[in-house]
This record gives structure tokens, sequence and C-alpha cells, in this order.
């Protein structure tokens, strides 16, 4: 039995926090992990909110790090007591999208999981993990292709950032945009995946990086990861005035996932630059333009999934710049909390109190 938080219907405030729940048991080609660090996403709240689908009963969380614990009888690239990161894409290696070099699209896994329910509750109902990981418990099982080998003295808490909030941000800086020296950065959202792209840009040598976040109390927080400029909503305009002579910025980036956050960074991008979209949004939350401006502007909107990030080839980057100091995990953490403190750790996920949440599991 492990515990784990489990969300019943969409919708609900609160996760049920139960100490009765099993895994299925791990095929062939499928390893066991017990999870020993998982973030708390804004994706986890999406979920929650029915921005992201699932079916319910769910296990929620997918940002995690553990020890291996069994693996099944074709498994060869991990074994029993290694540390692993949770990838929540993993790529089949035989679609379209993966023979194309693009993992980060493969839906292989991911749509099977909407029908082989991952868990089992203590009175028998079966129970599905979010994004088929599920790592707000105790025990996953995941397919092979589902884990990530890391060194053992990656502490797990920097692991499981590596799992999600920060191939996202990073990687939609070096991976998507191809962020090169000198260029002018802005970012809309200055959360957690927001603070990873600030780095990422920083990392990748940008001259100005402006911050764009509403709440002014996270200002200096993205200057201590890189920016160099910050702004409103209302002083925006001015700000890229200020800072590229009314042309706009190379770069924009979209953390926020709503169409509105969407349609501010493409006003703030010069003519012929990128407008980057890493925030989940909303299936029915559209963003429109006129068909004259798209051609004529010369603008492009690209979406960062994953931060087009490879895991097998990515996180050995991330784990290097880490080492090197050049990329800072532990100031992403805003408090190291314990499985009985999920709920309130979403309440505070809400109301947009915190960076990244880390629940440590014994």
């Amino acid at each position: 039995m492990a515990r784990a938080a489990v969300l019943h219907a969409v919708g609900d405030k609160e996760l049920d926090l139960r100490d009765d729940v099993t895994t299925v048991e791990p095929g062939p080609d499928q390893v066991k992990v017990r999870i020993r660090a998982t973030g708390v996403c804004h994706s986890d709240l999406s979920t929650m909110t029915g921005v992201l689908p699932s079916v319910p009963p769910t296990v929620v969380g997918h940002e995690g790090a553990g020890v291996v614990s069994e693996v099944g009888a074709h498994v060869t690239s991990v074994a029993p007591g290694d540390h692993v990161v949770v990838n929540w894409t993993p790529d089949c290696g035989a679609c379209p999208e993966c023979l194309r070099g693009e993992p980060y699209l493969c839906m292989t896994f991911i749509a099977r999981s909407f029908g082989e329910p991952a868990f089992r509750l203590g009175d028998g109902t079966p129970a599905y993990g979010m994004a088929g990981t599920g790592t707000w418990t105790e025990e996953v099982v995941l397919p092979w292709q589902g884990v990530i080998k890391i060194d053992d003295d990656v502490p797990f808490e920097y692991a499981a950032l590596l799992g999600c909030g920060i191939p996202t941000g990073v990687g939609a800086v070096v991976n998507t945009a191809k962020v090169e020296p000198g260029a002018r950065v802005a970012v809309i959202g200055a959360g957690g995946v927001g603070l990873s792209v600030i780095q990422g840009a920083r990392i990748s040598g940008a001259a100005t990086i402006l911050a764009v976040d509403p709440n002014e109390a996270k200002h200096p927080v993205a200057e201590r990861f890189g920016a160099t400029h910050t702004a409103t909503l209302d002083s925006l305009e001015d700000t890229k005035n200020l800072l590229t002579a009314g042309q706009g910025f190379d770069y924009v980036f979209e953390v926020v996932g709503k169409s509105a956050a969407i349609a501010t960074a493409w006003g703030a991008t010069r003519r012929g630059g990128d407008v980057i979209v890493v925030g989940a949004g909303a299936a029915d939350d559209a963003f429109t333009t006129d068909a004259f401006t798209l051609l004529f502007d010369g603008k492009s909107l690209k979406a960062s999934l994953y931060g087009g990030c490879d895991l097998k080839r990515d996180i050995p980057r991330f784990v290097d710049l880490w080492r090197a100091g050049r990329l800072d995990i532990e100031g992403l953490i805003s408090r190291r909390i314990g499985f009985e403190e999920i709920n309130d750790a979403v309440a505070a996920l809400r109301a947009g109190d915190v960076i990244r949440q880390v629940v440590l599991f014994d």
C-alpha cells in the first residue's frame, strides 16, 4: 500500500489523500519507481480544473524523481537502485513524431494511459495517472522510456524539477527559439516556468531580458534569476519603447497559458520576431489575429511543448549547467513539504504565492 493524492472529480478543490493505493504490476517493458520527490506544478492545478484532460479517479502529479525498485524482463536501460527522473512524455521511437526527431510530440504512451489504469484504490476501484504518470504518490509504474537515469549525487528535489519545469522553460529558449547571444527577450509570466525561461535566456547570452508580471513582488525574484528589466502589464508598452526604440523584442515567451497573454506577447514582439507559447491553455480560449498583419508583420507563432526537449539528451546538459553554477535549481524551490501538506500546496499554487513547492517522501 502507498500514499497517493487522488482527484475524484474535475473541479474538486481538494484531493483525497489516501494510504491504501497500489500500483499495477509492472509488465515486461515497464519499471516501478519509488518516488522520493515530486514538484507541485501549475499543470497539476490545470488537471484539477479540467484545463488539461484526465480520467478520474486520477492520481495527480507529473514532475518527479525517485529510485527504481523493480524492472520488467525486457528492460535493460535501468536497474533496481538507479536514480531516475520521470519523463511524462516518453518517446516510443516508432511513431511519425519520433521518427522526425520530435520525441516531445509523441502521444503513444499518454494516449494509452487514458485507457489503462495504473493504480488501484483500497476498495478495488481502478485509478489513472495524470499524463500517464501520477507522481503524487510513493510508487508508480511507467514504461521504461518514462524514466531517465541520473547520477546519484543529484538531490531528488532538484531531479524532480528536471522532469518538467526546467526542461519546459530552459528548453523553450535553447531548443524552440534558439536564442542567440545579444538577443532582446521578453517573458510574459514570472512563475516557476517563467523563471526557467529567464534562466535559459541568461544562459544563452541574451543582452536584454524583460520579465513581465502584474505581481510586482515577483520582479526582484526575476532579476535574481537573470532578468535585466521588469515591467507590469500597464508599463509594458513604455518599457518596450525604452528598451527597443519602439521596435519590439526579438523573442517573446508566453508562460501563462491564456490567450490574452499570447496577445500581449504578440504585441511586444518586433516585426519578424518570434512569439513562443509555453503555457498550457484551455481548448476554448482562442487567440486570433488578422490575416493582413499575420503576413506583413512577418512574426512567427511557435509552440514549445515540453521545451522541445529530448530528455535523454537534455537532462545531462541541465545537470552539467547546474554543476557549473549556471543553472540555479535551489532558488526555484519555495518550500519543501510533506505528503500531508499537498492540499495546502495546491491552495498556495492557486493563490500564486510560490515558485515551486516540492513534496518529499521519506
